[in-house]
């Protein structure tokens, strides 16, 4: 029994994967951590194995990261990169505490809480992306935020299917009993006032780590990497809007793929003016580096 038995074919993502921006070279390893974070996601969100099947595979998934087995092939392609590339594998073993968590934990006390969460969950994906551009560990605190917003906006989205098809509820419990109302709110095919009113003091919360996400591409040395990373800022900003405008249990928070490009178009625009103008005289953030 390996990891790849259970895929559920899922096609939204929390973050671009191995965009067009980011260097050929360096696609490999991205597209192999990719894998090997889908792979263990299937199997956290599988809506029939127990939990005892889903732990003895996200063990073997570490498993075979490590080199104790070969049993997963889903883990493989992630360590041979590893081992080329001389990176450590820390940042993966960190998805799985994530994932580890979401087999039995369904319910977050408070912000601190779902920061605690997003440690393991987003983070660690920021961290592997900046350590494959061989990037400065300055730039993690700005891409700890930027991720973190991300896995925020992404539960903030799918609230409502998360608790139907899952009764996982990522919004943090305290929320709900502020604003007058409860998790079962979240299956209506609308959002009460009182539940609007909870789920944008979470987008609320979420804009004050785009402040310091915004940051991100200043930290970044590599071009691609830093107009990716202005890219991505720039997504999280526009969906935060949008949810504290709308209602995501019936209205879409999505981009569609004109308002993807035009929005990539603005950012890509303006991050090479920035580091245009920066290149003479000026000195962006390099982080110590």
């Amino acid at each position: 029994m390996t990891c790849e038995d259970y895929g559920t074919g899922k096609t939204q993502e929390n973050f671009p994967v191995a965009s067009r921006l980011i260097a050929p070279g360096l696609r490999a390893p991205i597209l192999a951590y990719y894998r090997f974070a889908r792979a263990a996601d299937d199997v956290a969100d599988h809506p029939s194995l127990a939990p005892e099947a889903k732990f003895e595979l996200l063990d073997g998934l570490e498993a075979t990261l490590l080199g104790k087995t070969d049993r997963d092939p889903a883990a493989l392609p992630l360590r041979a990169q590893l081992g080329e590339r001389g990176l450590s594998a820390q940042h993966a073993l960190d998805l799985l505490t994530a994932f580890r968590l979401d087999v039995t934990k369904r319910r977050y006390r408070d912000w601190d809480d779902l920061m605690q969460y997003c440690r393991y969950s987003a983070m660690p994906v920021g961290r592997f992306v900046l350590d494959v551009h061989g990037e400065s560990r300055a730039s993690w605190e700005p891409s700890d935020a930027l991720c973190s917003a991300l896995q925020v906006i992404n539960h903030l989205q799918d609230c409502a299917k998360d608790y139907r098809a899952l009764d996982r509820v990522y919004v943090p419990l305290d929320a709900f009993e502020r604003h007058g109302t409860f998790v079962t709110a979240l299956d209506a095919p609308r959002a009460t006032p009182e539940l609007r009113a909870c789920l944008q003091s979470v987008a609320r919360r979420t804009a004050s780590l785009l402040l310091p996400a915004a940051q991100l591409p200043t930290f970044v040395k590599d071009l691609r990497l830093g107009v990716e990373t202005a890219v991505i800022a720039a997504v999280a900003r526009k969906l935060n809007g949008w949810l504290l405008e709308r209602d995501p249990l019936s209205e879409p928070v999505h981009l569609n793929r004109i308002e993807a490009l035009w929005l990539a178009g603005g950012a890509v625009g303006s991050e090479l003016a920035r580091r245009l103008h920066a290149a003479p005289g000026h000195s962006a953030h390099r982080g110590g580096a």
